[in-house]
């Protein structure tokens, strides 16, 4: 049920807090108050579109608050699924709308508008003139006896919903059937081209990380050892600097006992030999230790080019060449097999039809002895509505093919006249008469329909006299079994109210602003007169104001 709802900052209205009850909640107010803000505000919360138009002048952003209490456990147990906590049952919906920008959040959690949509089917239902007008969509027909069938359906509907889906998969399959020989034959000798060349690679999973890693060092291996190999041969070959440095010693050595101040320039060149000579040595012993096989460098570079030429044409990584090979296989087994595969795939839907076909009858079976009862319970919510003399049918064809929903087609039929044939119901219903028969569907479905509130705006179109105290009776009868948020222009279905609320339009500081406030009997029965005598209330208004209440048992 529906507790509360707090409006701040949305179009006309500044902030409003609605508490509803149980049973029928109506709304009234005069033409141009903001009735449809009301209601409106409801489906943003539930995540109608909302722009940044929404927001009222000079305020940074709008709120909606819905604050539901749930007592169904089948509910609970739903919301329990979606991971919405609601152990006390309490089940808020927040959306915040700032700058085109919206923030929906459901008991401190933040929601997709998809999500949020989800857990609101399981917690109200709202119906406007765009919903009566579906009732002229033939398509939606089948959904609405599905739902007055229920139980009695549901598993046939999901048996159904499986089989379909394994029958268009092995049609898909058959599909692939119809290329002619020619067109077999290279695609046969591509695939099995492509698979050579991954078998032949021999691929090990990992590998290519391995081999990227040794090959990064190899080549800064093989960048050292020519570095040494250059630096080893200045210093150390016939014409390197150890072989000058020795020459130019044995030099000063045959003429350093003639001049004393030359054995210090002896003993330094003496000194540059060794030095020379330990530095060749080292860089010797350095290149010995060097490990670098260039026929393994050579090894890597093109195993590693292999590898990379194959995840260019199949994936990123080893896994998904892998992958590709065991899906070419699979299509060479088939073409190769062609015409053994196609025959298995022929059994295969042979034995897929027989099964959907046979569910699909059951399901059908099932929905047109359902359809007997609707028919029955929907003419009579319609008699209770005023239609003279009514006759409602549900009108069943075949399909060309089967769908996720089974075979079946279904379409309302219906005559509202004596003596005429029943026609189908999107070519005849006026405005007024659809949605006169869609509170007849809900009334019959209210019984099997375990969402708690029901919102019903513009219900009293096309409507008057009569008719509108039936169409009162029927909402009353609905709100025993349901919550019952309405707004309405007629005296004869508010008179039935148990909670009666007043939309009201005010100028305050040049601003314009909708308000709403619960009425107390007395104001309940003025705001009735002012319905029924216009701006002047009588005293003859306000006898007949009560008179309303006392016959719908509100006095």
């Amino acid at each position: 049920m529906l507790l509360n709802v707090h409006v701040k900052d949305l179009a006309l209205i500044e902030d409003v807090d609605i508490c509803f009850g149980d049973g029928l909640n109506i709304l009234t107010g005069e033409t141009g108050a903001g009735k449809s803000i009301i209601i409106g505000s409801i489906g943003v919360a539930l995540g109608a579109k909302a722009g940044k138009d929404l927001i009222r002048q000079g305020a940074e952003y709008a709120l909606v608050e819905l604050v539901f209490q749930v007592e169904s456990k089948e509910t609970l147990d739903k919301l329990k699924d979606m991971d919405i906590d609601a152990e006390d049952g309490q089940i808020i919906i927040a959306r915040k709308i700032s700058n085109g920008k919206s923030l929906i959040k459901i008991n401190g959690q933040t929601m997709t508008a998809s999500a949020l949509k989800e857990i609101a089917s399981l917690l109200i239902d709202v119906h406007g003139q765009r919903d009566y007008e579906t009732l002229v969509h033939t398509e939606k027909h089948l959904d609405i006896l599905d739902a007055f069938a229920s139980d009695s359906v549901l598993g046939l509907k999901e048996k159904v919903s499986g089989l379909y889906k394994e029958y268009k998969a092995i049609n898909n399959k058959l599909l692939e059937f119809t290329k002619d020989e020619e067109q077999r034959a290279k695609d046969l000798a591509f695939y099995e081209f492509q698979a050579k060349e991954i078998e032949d690679a021999d691929l090990v999973v990992g590998e290519d990380e391995e081999l990227e890693v040794e090959f990064k060092k190899m080549t800064h291996g093989q960048k050292i050892a020519e570095a040494m190999g250059i630096a080893y041969e200045a210093i150390s070959s016939d014409e390197g600097a150890a072989t000058r440095v020795g020459l130019a010693l044995k030099e000063l050595g045959s003429v350093s006992n003639l001049d004393d101040d030359l054995s210090s320039i002896y003993d330094s060149l003496s000194s540059i030999d060794a030095l020379c000579y330990d530095i060749s040595k080292e860089m010797s012993s350095y290149m010995d230790k060097l490990d670098f096989d260039e026929e393994r460098v050579a090894f890597v570079s093109e195993r590693l080019d292999t590898i990379n030429k194959l995840k260019l044409k199949h994936g990123k990584t080893i896994s998904d060449i892998l992958d590709k090979k065991a899906w070419l296989d699979e299509q060479i087994e088939a073409l190769s097999n062609y015409d053994e595969a196609r025959r298995k795939l022929e059994k295969d839907m042979e034995k897929a039809l027989q099964q959907l076909e046979e569910v699909c009858s059951e399901l059908s079976n099932k929905r047109k002895k359902a359809a007997l009862s609707l028919e029955k319970e929907i003419t009579k919510a319609l008699v209770d509505l005023n239609f003279l003399e009514v006759k409602f049918k549900a009108d069943f064809t075949r399909a060309k093919d089967y769908t996720a929903k089974g075979f079946d087609v279904m379409e309302f039929m219906i005559s509202t006249n004596p003596g005429e044939e029943v026609k189908p119901l999107a070519k005849i219903a006026s405005g007024g008469e659809l949605s006169r028969i869609m509170l007849g569907l809900k009334a019959v479905l209210a019984k099997k329909d375990a969402v708690d509130t029901l919102i019903f705006d513009e219900i009293d179109t096309g409507i008057s006299g009569k008719t509108a105290g039936m169409v009162a009776d029927k909402m009353s009868a609905i709100s025993k079994e349901h919550q019952v948020i309405s707004i309405t222009h007629l005296p004869q279905i508010a008179s039935h109210a148990d909670s009666h609320y007043l939309i009201e339009k005010s100028v305050k500081d040049k601003h314009t602003f909708t308000d709403i406030r619960k009425l107390n009997n007395e104001e309940s029965v003025n705001e009735l007169a002012r319905m029924l005598g216009g701006t002047v209330i009588t005293d003859a208004a306000l006898d007949n104001a009560r008179e309303l209440k006392r016959l719908a048992g509100k006095e």
